[in-house]
């Protein structure tokens, strides 16, 4: 009901509409009583059947729009109240190969919505970061790093308080494309192998339904340049791994113990486990309810505007990790798969 009302009247902007994450936000948008939903991609295939799928809705409005390029995004921006920035290029392998590519669309990407925002006056700008942004090892985590530090600066920038600056962070997402559960299922598919790059890796995890809920709520959550850390489940990827060759080997008309696992080796800038917060960050986090909520290191003329929920929530003692979280056993990764649809 609150989240209905926080809602209802508003004018959307959502980049990267086609993506896993931007269509599931198009569809949870539609729920409310929205004004108007613009959204934007540059996959033309994509936007087309989204836009047919969409054709019975009057308020949504789907263009092609390159975050690259300032104009188009500013253009597209007139009249908006909140926008929910979710274009990137997210492949670690494919950006370390292209970094040029991650840098134009992730960095410059970024700052052309913020400056489109700051411009059209908007309310809201949030921007969907990942968990390879913390300490990063990769271009992709690198050039998600530079994206937050500039949607936190832009909150210095704002003019009466608007627009409020904020990131959401947070990691895998279970089903998405490129990502490890479509990529075991289409190797079971054949017999196998299933490839794992390390044994020992780790992972955040969470379902496509659950992180757009959570950027729905945090929306409203934000006060202005703090990183919005979603807590999420954690996995070993070889128990992933076994479960998924159990459950859809027989499926495909082969014997699980016939599928093997080949273990082939890290890639480039990939890590073992990953983090949703660092030893820097851990002085400025606090612990509230679904979230931990990163103070911005800026502040404007010394304000805080956390102090209360600092007072209310909980601080943290260390870093919020895939190594150290405990993670799911084999019948628990089990029952995730299995609510979300994907054994």
């Amino acid at each position: 009901m609150e989240s209905a009302r926080q809602w209802a009247g508003r004018r959307v902007f959502l980049t990267g509409v086609c993506g896993t994450v931007g269509r599931e936000l198009l569809e949870r948008l539609r729920e409310f009583d929205l004004a108007g939903i613009v959204g934007v991609d540059t996959n033309e295939t994509e936007l087309f059947f989204t836009r047919e799928a969409m054709r019975s809705d009057p308020r949504v409005q789907l263009f092609l729009c390159d975050v690259r390029v300032a104009e188009q995004v500013s253009r597209r921006m007139r009249g908006i109240d909140v926008v929910l920035h979710a274009a990137a290029y997210k492949h670690v392998d494919m950006c370390e190969r292209s970094p040029h590519e991650a840098i134009m669309t992730n960095i410059l990407g970024t700052q052309n919505v913020i400056s489109a925002a700051l411009d059209n006056e908007v309310e809201r700008v949030i921007f969907t970061s990942s968990d390879k942004a913390v300490n990063p090892t990769s271009v992709m985590g690198t050039s998600k790093l530079m994206a937050e530090r500039l949607v936190s600066a832009a909150s210095t920038q704002t003019h009466n308080g608007k627009p409020i600056f904020a990131s959401i962070r947070f990691g895998n997402i279970m089903g998405s494309r490129g990502s490890v559960i479509p990529l075991f299922e289409s190797q079971i598919a054949v017999g196998g192998p299933v490839t794992l790059t390390d044994p020992r890796m780790t992972r955040f995890v969470m379902s496509v339904k659950q992180a757009s809920a959570l950027v729905m709520e945090a929306a409203f959550l934000a006060r202005g340049g703090e990183v919005i850390v979603t807590k999420m489940d954690v996995l070993r990827i070889e128990d992933l791994a076994h479960v998924m060759i159990a459950e859809r080997a027989p499926a495909f008309g082969f014997e699980p113990r016939m599928v093997e696992i080949r273990i082939i080796g890290s890639k480039p800038g990939e890590k073992l486990y990953e983090e949703l917060t660092n030893e820097e960050e851990v002085r400025r986090t606090f612990d509230w309810d679904k979230y931990l909520i990163v103070k911005p290191a800026l502040q404007v003329n010394g304000e805080d505007r956390f102090e209360d929920w600092a007072r209310e929530g909980k601080p943290i003692e260390k870093p919020y990790n895939s190594s150290t979280s405990s993670a799911m056993n084999c019948d628990e990764i089990r029952a995730l798969l299995r609510r979300n649809e994907r054994v």
